[in-house]
């Protein structure tokens, strides 16, 4: 089975649950309507589930291949690569003035997450421009601007984040990559990056790099480091490919998953050193990446998702397909198809509802970004703090159901899912690197908690509860006989959620900030359940307003009662384990972990 696109559901998610078309009907983005919106993620699934979903398997099994300082990709990717640049689909959101479009991150997310289900691989090259168009077009000067970011938006050229060293994981403060003045206005960058995603490969004529480093004489720590544009050829003063820098690949690792991204190790400097641009201003660099970053882990959580829903298409078709034992109360003769079988339904139920929890979470986030964009004064405070907010839970919730959720795909196709052959493993195999990369899930759990939870003194985290709570005091006043008990064990995890948001508050106000962080991983959990819950139960009371008895409608109601009745009762363990787990967790130093 070949990749198809939830064209329907993402539709849903983003104009019922995330609001998107309240805004459209505001003319929050132009000429952008519904009508636009539903052609656009038709064409991308199209795309995706047509172009780039026959390159996933490829892709697995050939890798990119290294050799002689040079990437190449496996066959067939350059031809769609380039037919999806010249499609347009590089510049969705891309600045306008550059050659992009313009339109708002939640359309953008939404087509990434189609690129994400059709080929992950595939799909981190341009995640990674993006990010890159962001944080030029936000702290580079007007003449780097102009160079590069035209060649970026259209997908002619791509680019890179080198942040990670041997001795440097997510502790930014050990770099060691070095960056001198030339006298000139350009710099020498000296050093090495591991981990560094499409860092060398033959899908685009330039490479652009922007690499972190420090100066000679800069302060100690992250306010020492600065940000330099690097690309792997210089450009001429006519926008012609020049001579080539001294960046070069020095490897590429064999890995988990993901095989045809290139995961290179980049050597700058061994020849005189390369010559690279500064991004902002000397020893702010860190603020510069972190608009890249920003970006980035909200890609990453998309990337969740979008495994999540690629798995979970996977083990339906099998379950649909695959005969084995007799269902209870099977009429007609020989075995039964596996999803006749409760504690199969049951799975699928799982992987289907926590995948549209996390994409309603995902596109949440993405939205709040467009509108902190596109208001100002205490509205855009208030959206920059839900975005703020949302975008740890977003990336690690999002990540972990990608690798549960995959995990269950391989559980549904039994011995079958073990066995390479029918693509259960890959995705497995690929998601497991989501919840590391772009800052670790333990460490989105610690900055949810230490330096978004205070934003506005605890304040913008309350408002976002009771808007959520809200949601489930009207399911609790609905009368509609499908939908169970929804609305108490939703209103159960919010208070689970509401006392250890305040638990937490007080904690970090009294200075207990080791018990805060011992429960930081819990607590993400338990904002993740009660979120995704209320999103879900927000498309159930639109389906049951709209009334059509379509079977869409029924399975979002049903889906949301299973989340509610199933899986949000995890909220009241974990609730415990946040308050209650610190000193056993703080004891366990290196010697009592080794005996």
């Amino acid at each position: 089975m070949s990749y198809n696109a939830p064209v329907a559901d993402i539709s849903f998610t983003l104009k019922q649950i995330v609001g998107l078309s309240e805004e459209l009907q505001k003319d929050r983005f132009g000429d952008l309507s519904d009508d636009l919106v539903d052609a656009i993620i038709e064409e991308a699934g199209k795309f995706a589930g047509e172009e780039i979903a026959p390159l996933n398997r490829v892709g697995d099994t050939v890798g990119a291949k290294f050799a002689d300082g040079k990437v190449t990709m496996p066959e067939g990717w350059s031809r769609v690569y380039d037919a999806w640049a010249e499609a347009g689909w590089a510049s969705v959101a891309g600045p306008v003035d550059y050659g992009g479009q313009g339109l708002p991150q939640t359309l953008a997310m939404a087509t990434l997450e189609m690129w994400n289900s059709a080929s992950m691989a595939f799909a981190l090259g341009p995640t990674l421009t993006s990010g890159a168009i962001e944080a030029i077009d936000a702290h580079a000067s007007d003449e780097l601007k102009d160079i590069y970011l035209a060649k970026l938006v259209s997908g002619e050229w791509m680019a890179t984040m080198n942040l990670t060293e041997p001795q440097a994981g997510s502790d930014l403060n050990a770099l060691r990559a070095r960056a001198e003045r030339a006298g000139d206005g350009t710099y020498r960058i000296f050093g090495q990056k591991i981990f560094i995603s499409y860092g060398e490969h033959d899908l685009t004529d330039n490479i652009i790099h922007l690499v972190l480093a420090r100066l000679p004489d800069a302060p100690a720590g992250t306010r020492g480091i600065s940000l330099f544009l690097v690309p792997k050829f210089l450009v001429n003063e006519d926008g012609s490919i020049g001579a080539r820098n001294d960046a070069v690949c020095a490897s590429v690792e064999h890995k988990l998953g993901i095989h045809s991204s290139p995961t290179c190790t980049m050597i700058y400097g061994d020849n005189g050193g390369a010559i690279g641009w500064l991004v902002g201003e000397e020893n702010r660099g860190l603020a510069c990446m972190f608009t890249m970053m920003n970006n980035a882990r909200l890609a990453v959580g998309i990337q969740g998702v979008a495994l999540a829903e690629g798995a979970f298409q996977k083990a339906l078709t099998f379950a649909e397909e695959r005969r084995q034992g007799r269902a209870l109360g099977a009429t007609e003769p020989g075995m039964s198809a596996i999803v006749d079988h409760p504690d199969v339904r049951r799975n699928l139920l799982i992987m289907k509802s926590f995948t549209r929890a996390a994409r309603a979470i995902c596109y949440a986030c993405a939205h709040a970004t467009d509108m902190a964009e596109a208001t100002d004064g205490d509205d855009k405070k208030y959206w920059q703090e839900r975005a703020n907010l949302i975008t740890p839970i977003a990336k690690a919730f999002s990540t972990d159901i990608g690798f549960e959720v995959s995990a269950l795909g391989v559980m549904v196709h039994g011995g079958m899912g073990y066995v390479e052959e029918t693509g259960a493993a890959q995705y497995l195999r690929d998601a497991r690197i989501a919840a590391i990369y772009e800052g670790t899930n333990g460490i989105q759990a610690i900055d949810l908690v230490n330096r978004k939870l205070p934003q506005s003194g605890g304040e913008a985290v309350r408002a976002y509860i009771a808007e959520l709570r809200a949601i489930v005091d009207e399911v609790k006043a609905t009368n509609h006989s499908d939908f169970g008990i929804i609305g108490e064990r939703l209103s159960d995890a919010f208070d689970n959620l509401t006392d250890t948001t305040e638990w937490m508050l007080t904690a970090l106000g009294e200075g207990r900030i080791g018990d805060a962080l011992a429960g930081a991983t819990p607590y993400l959990r338990i904002f993740g359940l009660a979120s995704g819950g209320a999103y879900l139960a927000k498309g159930a009371l639109a389906s049951a307003r709209a009334a059509s008895g379509s079977a869409a409608e029924t399975a979002r109601i049903h889906v949301a009662r299973f989340f509610a009745e199933t899986l949000v009762g995890e909220t009241a363990g974990l609730a415990r384990a946040v308050k209650d787990s610190s000193q056993s967790v703080l004891a366990a130093d290196a010697a009592l972990l080794s005996n």
